[in-house]
Formats: C-alpha cells, sequence, structure tokens
C-alpha cells in the first residue's frame, strides 16, 4: 500500500512541479511520477540534511510541509534537467 500512496503523490508533485516550471506538455505521467519521487527525495536531502530545515524531512509526505518540500526538491530537478538539455 506503500508504494501506490508514493506513486500517487510522486504523481501529484510531478505535475505542481512540471507546471511551476513549464514542462508539463513535456511530461507524461510515467516523467511526473519519477520527477516527484526523486525530487522528493532530493528535497528531502537538500532543505533538510544540507541547510538544515527540520520540516523538510518529510518531503514527499502527505502534509502540507512534505508536499512544499516535496515541490521545491522537484523544481530544482527539473531545473538542473532544463541545464543538461534534457527538458526545454
Amino acid at each position: 500500500m506503500g508504494w501506490i500512496i508514493a506513486i500517487l503523490v510522486g504523481a501529484l508533485i510531478g505535475w505542481i512541479a512540471s507546471k511551476i516550471m513549464g514542462t508539463d506538455s513535456q511530461q507524461g505521467a510515467i516523467a511526473n511520477i519519477l520527477v516527484g519521487i526523486v525530487g522528493s527525495a532530493l528535497g528531502s536531502w537538500l532543505f533538510g540534511s544540507v541547510l538544515g530545515i527540520g520540516a523538510a524531512g518529510a518531503a514527499g509526505g502527505f502534509s502540507l510541509a512534505g508536499l512544499t518540500f516535496g515541490v521545491l526538491g522537484a523544481v530544482v530537478l527539473i531545473f538542473v534537467l532544463k541545464l543538461l538539455g534534457i527538458f526545454k
């Protein structure tokens, strides 16, 4: 059951981040899920471990803090992917 929730929350986070970054038309459902899950892990690490923001450990969780830091991590991931030329 945890995997299903991770996929659903990852899809939501990836979709929101793609809307923010303007890559929604380039991403499908699978890309949104992958960007959401990897972006949440990146957000938890970057904002929680590196910057020491306490609530960032909830990134990817279904709470306001979890969704916020998950989306921020996914936005950072899309930004890096745009720099690498994967998204335009």
